[in-house]
Protein backbone atom coordinates (compact mmCIF):
# COMPACT_ATOMS: atom_id res chain seq x y z
CA UNK A 1 0.00 0.00 0.00
CA UNK A 2 0.96 3.32 -0.89
CA UNK A 3 1.76 5.93 2.25
CA UNK A 4 0.24 9.35 1.73
CA UNK A 5 2.55 11.76 0.58
CA UNK A 6 5.21 9.23 -0.03
CA UNK A 7 6.89 11.26 -2.88
CA UNK A 8 7.34 14.11 -0.83
CA UNK A 9 8.44 12.49 2.23
CA UNK A 10 11.23 10.65 -0.18
CA UNK A 11 12.29 14.09 -1.07
CA UNK A 12 12.09 15.37 2.43
CA UNK A 13 14.39 12.69 3.36
CA UNK A 14 17.07 12.49 0.65
CA UNK A 15 17.50 16.45 1.41
CA UNK A 16 17.83 15.64 5.47
CA UNK A 17 20.25 13.02 4.46
CA UNK A 18 22.32 15.13 2.01
CA UNK A 19 22.51 17.39 5.33
CA UNK A 20 23.74 15.34 7.43
CA UNK A 21 26.36 13.20 5.32
CA UNK A 22 28.30 16.89 4.85
CA UNK A 23 27.52 18.21 7.99
CA UNK A 24 27.35 15.61 10.19
CA UNK A 25 26.41 15.40 13.99
CA UNK A 26 26.96 18.02 16.45
CA UNK A 27 25.62 21.46 15.14
CA UNK A 28 22.86 23.61 16.88
CA UNK A 29 19.55 22.80 15.14
CA UNK A 30 19.73 26.05 13.59
CA UNK A 31 22.03 25.17 11.53
CA UNK A 32 20.30 22.51 10.40
CA UNK A 33 17.56 24.11 9.63
CA UNK A 34 19.35 26.71 6.92
CA UNK A 35 21.31 23.82 5.69
CA UNK A 36 17.94 21.75 4.85
CA UNK A 37 16.06 25.14 3.71
CA UNK A 38 19.13 24.86 1.03
CA UNK A 39 19.18 21.39 0.12
CA UNK A 40 14.54 21.52 0.01
CA UNK A 41 15.02 24.59 -2.44
CA UNK A 42 17.41 22.94 -4.86
CA UNK A 43 14.88 20.25 -4.77
CA UNK A 44 12.36 21.70 -5.89
CA UNK A 45 10.12 21.05 -2.66
CA UNK A 46 7.60 24.52 -1.44
CA UNK A 47 7.90 24.94 1.97
CA UNK A 48 7.52 27.79 4.67
CA UNK A 49 9.98 27.92 7.50
CA UNK A 50 9.55 29.04 10.71
CA UNK A 51 5.80 29.07 10.00
CA UNK A 52 3.80 30.70 12.72
CA UNK A 53 0.70 28.55 13.08
CA UNK A 54 -2.44 28.98 15.33
CA UNK A 55 -3.08 26.68 18.25
CA UNK A 56 -7.26 26.01 19.15
CA UNK A 57 -8.76 24.80 22.52
CA UNK A 58 -12.18 24.04 21.96
CA UNK A 59 -12.64 26.06 18.83
CA UNK A 60 -10.75 29.38 20.21
CA UNK A 61 -7.37 30.00 19.31
CA UNK A 62 -5.09 30.05 22.43
CA UNK A 63 -1.98 30.84 21.53
CA UNK A 64 0.47 30.26 18.81
CA UNK A 65 3.23 27.79 17.59
CA UNK A 66 6.51 27.98 14.78
CA UNK A 67 6.47 24.89 13.20
CA UNK A 68 10.06 24.27 11.64
CA UNK A 69 8.61 23.55 8.27
CA UNK A 70 5.19 23.18 6.45
CA UNK A 71 6.11 21.52 3.14
CA UNK A 72 3.79 21.43 0.44
CA UNK A 73 1.40 23.02 3.15
CA UNK A 74 0.46 19.33 3.80
CA UNK A 75 3.49 18.17 5.95
CA UNK A 76 4.87 19.56 9.37
CA UNK A 77 8.77 18.64 9.79
CA UNK A 78 10.01 19.32 13.10
CA UNK A 79 13.96 19.29 13.28
CA UNK A 80 15.86 18.42 16.32
CA UNK A 81 20.00 18.31 17.07
CA UNK A 82 20.01 15.85 20.10
CA UNK A 83 21.47 12.89 20.90
CA UNK A 84 18.79 10.76 21.24
CA UNK A 85 15.60 11.26 19.85
CA UNK A 86 12.90 11.16 22.99
CA UNK A 87 9.71 9.90 23.95
CA UNK A 88 8.76 13.90 24.14
CA UNK A 89 10.25 14.74 20.94
CA UNK A 90 7.60 12.30 19.38
CA UNK A 91 4.76 13.59 21.46
CA UNK A 92 5.68 17.22 20.91
CA UNK A 93 5.63 16.48 17.10
CA UNK A 94 2.36 14.48 17.28
CA UNK A 95 0.62 17.58 19.59
CA UNK A 96 1.68 19.56 16.49
CA UNK A 97 -0.30 17.53 14.27
CA UNK A 98 -3.34 17.68 16.03
CA UNK A 99 -3.41 21.12 16.71
CA UNK A 100 -3.03 21.71 12.92
CA UNK A 101 -4.72 19.16 11.69
CA UNK A 102 -2.19 18.18 9.64
CA UNK A 103 -2.50 14.62 8.46
CA UNK A 104 1.26 13.60 8.17
CA UNK A 105 4.22 14.76 9.89
CA UNK A 106 8.49 14.37 9.96
CA UNK A 107 10.51 14.33 12.97
CA UNK A 108 14.37 14.59 12.06
CA UNK A 109 16.73 14.47 14.37
CA UNK A 110 20.46 15.79 13.12
CA UNK A 111 22.27 15.16 16.13
CA UNK A 112 22.99 11.79 16.67
CA UNK A 113 26.10 9.77 14.96
CA UNK A 114 23.26 8.36 12.54
CA UNK A 115 20.22 10.58 11.32
CA UNK A 116 17.22 9.78 13.02
CA UNK A 117 13.46 10.10 11.79
CA UNK A 118 10.05 9.37 11.95
CA UNK A 119 6.81 9.70 9.41
CA UNK A 120 3.97 10.82 11.70
CA UNK A 121 0.53 9.61 10.55
CA UNK A 122 -2.46 11.80 12.67
CA UNK A 123 -5.04 9.63 13.49
CA UNK A 124 -7.18 12.52 14.30
CA UNK A 125 -7.24 13.99 11.10
CA UNK A 126 -10.24 15.66 9.65
CA UNK A 127 -10.20 16.44 6.22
Amino acid sequence: MEMKYADITEKILKCAFRVHTVLGNGFQEVIYQRALEIEMCKNGLVFDREFEMPIFYDGIQIGTRRVDFLVEKVISVEIKATIKTENVHLAQAMNYLEAYNLEIGMLINFGANSMEFKRLTNKKYKP
